[in-house]
């Protein structure tokens, strides 16, 4: 299809966007339609040679860097020099002298509550508001459905009563260790009232209290019979629901039907790695939506087991609190918004000169100007403030930008200075070595610092592709930059007084059905320093909230202040390996791995516009994929291919080989398009051998050729 645009201002504006952005954003803000053309107009033409510089230096500093390599290749690795290159270049900059961040009117997900964080694709409506109604879960539901809980037969519509029993075992523990009672446990309880303001507990052994009473809050119900009790730790909420009647309560000796966690305390809505948007078409849903949540009236209506549905945003909990006064609690996550980095743009809008906009900058402008309708009733934002979570910027220079973009932002749509607040995504290799000087380019704005080790991966491959063949993806999660990386996150993050003031924050779990295993390791998220760490779902959320009742984040900071930092030479350790001893076998069994995910990621984001899934891996495991899992997976075979480990023709071969798996495995979804027999046909196969085999993407981004590739699918 071909765009129709819209000439106004020294702009082509795509008729979609131009008609959403008149009738539907601006409306209700105040805001001159005309001026605001006018006032975007003059920013975008001043901005866009800016953005255009700092990606030219990009490239100069890769061809740099290939360069040194190509030079020294025949000698022995000195890192001493190849640190103070780096220097002379301008990748590693001077660290300046101490600073605290100067962040004001931050809400207190951010500051305060430390817990799990959500990442949701905004281009689907559904899940989304799933994602938003997420900040109080279901225990029950959640331990129910997962491999939590271990018994002999799985979770299944049937509803097994030994399954159940592990359940409601497993709660009562959870509520002797975070709310204990003095001299009993809570499955003895089997009366709860309020008395004179007081939680009152009967057990078979007599009446007894909490041990800390401050924990209780308050009340739903009468006080002779509640309907909940509202609970505190860690500043986080446990509700516990009493209804005798329900059938989840039927063996409760006091009626409690279901634990209701505290989980999603915020939410990125995702414009970016998670969704496929490459056109106005894709990028008016994505802003649409996000419109929706700020007006607060966004519903989905869908069809599940026969019924239709209709999903929208939760409202606030009321509740009496133990003073006797009405009171509520929020009944949503916090929403961030990602905006995409500064590499791409967009065909939505054209600038004087024919060239497509920068799509970061389009971002920065439509997504704040749909966020106004939020601050007139501040149903997300108690303090006023809209949150931008900003990826994939490579340095303070490249950071200064991003601060340069909002206040143009602000001074177009008549805000304040510094309304806008924006969470770094600290996942490249040069902002990760010079990430003091890239918060303070923000200082004034910034609310979070977040890892994100997947795409930190494909840069370091990428930025060191020619140093030599790297190990393999198993032993990249063990090497010695990545705990550097990890640690130098916190070690900076809290030297910039980031504790009780902003998000210091670690990555995501991508085994959405290996809840298991997340209940079991990612406590070593809190352990490290971060009070809030990605989650794949809220049945995920959930779970994961159970860690904060277990640790204080807080306290923890304040331990890590006073140990040994992370080292530089460390972070920039380089994960290749000069003599590979690997065996044919060895290189086949990493090559069909990588194939396989890229496959099952590209077919569906090329095909069919999902920007992220659960994709089964080679062992039909079901894990998340997005670009920067591909990124890391096509880096790592062009890594390969160029220092000869494997062939051209070796490396076709096995991904023909496994686009037949891949086809095999999505064989029960109707809209799929299989890739084999007829690769050639197959622009999604086209696509995962062009991420592969070519050396063209910058810093080895997906982005360029996926977009292409998606808009050669949809035309």
């Amino acid at each position: 299809m071909r765009e129709k645009y819209i000439k106004i201002e020294n702009l082509s504006v795509s008729e979609k966007l131009y008609d959403f952005v008149n009738n539907e954003a601006i409306p209700g803000t105040n805001i001159d339609v005309k001026k605001f053309w006018q006032k975007f107009s003059k920013s975008i033409h001043q901005l866009a040679p800016k953005n255009e510089s700092l990606l030219k230096f990009r490239k100069k500093l890769q061809l740099d860097i290939d360069n040194w390599h190509i030079k020294n290749k025949d000698k022995e690795f000195d890192q001493n020099k190849y640190e103070n290159f780096l220097k002379q270049i301008g990748y590693l900059v001077d660290v300046g002298p101490n600073f605290k961040i100067k962040t004001l009117n931050i809400d207190e997900e951010i500051s305060k509550i430390a817990g799990p964080q959500l990442v949701c694709p905004i281009d689907n409506a559904r899940f989304v508001l799933n994602a938003c109604n997420a900040r109080f879960m279901s225990a029950y539901d959640s331990l129910y459905g997962t491999d939590v809980i271990d018994s002999e037969e799985s979770a299944s519509e049937r509803y097994d009563p030994e399954r159940g029993m592990e359940v409601i075992k497993f709660t009562k523990k959870f509520l002797d260790d975070t709310f204990p009672l003095h001299s009993s446990s809570w499955s003895k309880v089997n009366k709860i009232e309020i008395i004179e303001n007081n939680l009152n507990l009967t057990t078979y052994d007599g009446l007894v209290n909490l041990k800390d009473n401050e924990k209780y809050i308050g009340y739903r119900g009468q006080k002779n019979k509640p309907s909940a009790i509202i609970l505190k730790n860690n500043n986080l909420h446990v509700e516990i629901i009493i209804n005798p009647d329900a059938f989840s309560a039927k063996n409760d000796p006091a009626g409690i039907s279901d634990i209701i966690l505290e989980s999603a305390i915020s939410t990125i809505c995702d414009n970016e790695d998670s969704v496929s948007a490459v056109d106005a078409e894709d990028k008016v849903a994505c802003y649409r939506n996000w419109l929706g949540l700020m007006k607060g009236n966004l519903k989905s209506e869908f069809e599940k087991n026969g019924k239709k549905l209709i999903r929208k945003l939760n409202p606030d909990r009321k509740y009496i609190t133990k003073n006797g006064k009405e009171s509520k609690l929020k009944g949503r996550s916090l929403l961030l918004h990602r905006n995409v980095g500064h590499l791409m743009k967009n065909p939505a809008i054209l600038l004087s000169n024919g060239s497509e906009i920068p799509e970061g900058i389009m971002d920065a402008f439509i997504v704040t100007l749909c966020s106004l309708h939020d601050l007139k009733i501040n149903r997300n934002s108690k303090f006023g403030s809209i949150y931008i979570v900003k990826p994939k910027q490579h340095s303070p220079d490249e950071c200064a930008f991003t601060d340069i973009i909002f206040s143009e932002v602000e001074n177009v749509l008549g805000l304040k200075k510094n309304v806008v607040k924006i969470g770094l995504m600290e996942e490249e290799r040069r902002a990760s070595v010079n990430l003091k000087e890239c918060i303070r380019a923000l200082e004034n704005r910034i609310f979070f610092i977040n890892t994100g080790f997947l795409d930190r991966t494909g840069d370091e491959i990428r930025t060191s592709m020619e140093a030599g063949p790297m190990i393999k993806k198993a032993d990249l999660k063990k090497s010695l930059w990545i705990t550097a990386y990890e640690n130098n996150n916190v070690d900076i993050g809290l030297e910039c007084g980031f504790s009780g003031i902003g998000q210091i924050g670690k990555g995501m779990f991508p085994a959405p059905k290996a809840m298991a295993q997340m209940l079991k390791e990612k406590i070593a998220h809190l352990k490290a320093g971060a009070n809030c760490a990605w989650v794949p779902s809220p049945t995920a959320a959930a779970l994961h909230s159970l860690h904060y009742h277990r640790l204080d984040i807080f306290k923890i900071h304040e331990k890590i202040k006073n140990r040994e930092k992370a080292k530089l030479s460390e972070l920039l350790t380089i994960p290749f390996i000069s003599k590979p001893n690997w065996t044919n076998e060895d290189i086949n069994k990493e090559l069909s791995n990588c194939a396989q995910g890229i496959l099952g990621y590209v077919v569906r984001w090329v095909d069919q516009g999902i920007g992220c899934s659960s994709v089964p891996d080679i062992n039909n495991i079901p894990l998340m994929e997005d670009r920067a899992t591909c990124r890391i997976s096509s880096q790592l075979i062009s890594n390969w291919l160029h220092h000869g480990i494997c062939s051209r023709k070796q490396v076709l071969e096995i991904m023909k080989k496994m686009a037949k798996v891949v086809d095999k495995q999505n064989k029960g979804d109707k809209k799929y398009i299989n890739m084999s027999p007829n690769y050639e046909k197959s622009i999604a196969f086209k696509s995962a051998c062009e991420l592969v085999f070519s050396k063209e993407s910058p810093n080895g981004y997906t982005e360029p050729i996926l977009h292409l590739n998606r808009l050669i699918k949809k035309n």
